[in-house]
């Protein structure tokens, strides 16, 4: 028989619940400041970033209900989360590295007209 340190009849549930409440408050603290990094940048790549790290609190926050709440299906909807973060990360990453690569190539072709050659391929 499995006994949780969550269970009413265990010394340490008040302990463990305000642990969890705990982080729970901390996590929100973090979500606000990812927030305020993907807004305010400064480059994409941070913003990128701060989105990842909000998904991954996200994931936290939801494991943590898991245990307060002593509802198994949350954690199949964690799971599920995080294959939506990760997917939205890398499309977003993908659109980085676009956006990149047409601003070099932008910039080699302007430094190729301001020098009086065309385009050089290479």
């Amino acid at each position: 028989m499995t006994h949780s340190l969550l269970e009413e009849g265990s010394a340490f549930a008040p302990f463990m619940t305000v642990l969890c409440d705990g982080a729970l408050v901390i996590l929100g603290l973090v979500m606000l400041a990812c927030l305020v990094r993907a807004v305010r940048g400064p480059a994409l790549a941070d913003r990128i970033v701060a989105v990842n790290m909000m998904g991954t609190s996200v994931v936290m926050m939801i494991c943590l209900l898991t245990l307060l709440m002593r509802e198994d299906y949350l954690a199949d909807i964690a799971i599920i989360y995080t294959m939506l973060s990760f997917l939205a990360v890398v499309v977003l990453t993908r659109i980085y590295l676009s956006v990149w690569k047409v601003r070099r190539v932008r910039e080699r072709d302007r430094a190729a007209e301001e020098n009086g050659g065309g385009r050089t391929d290479g």
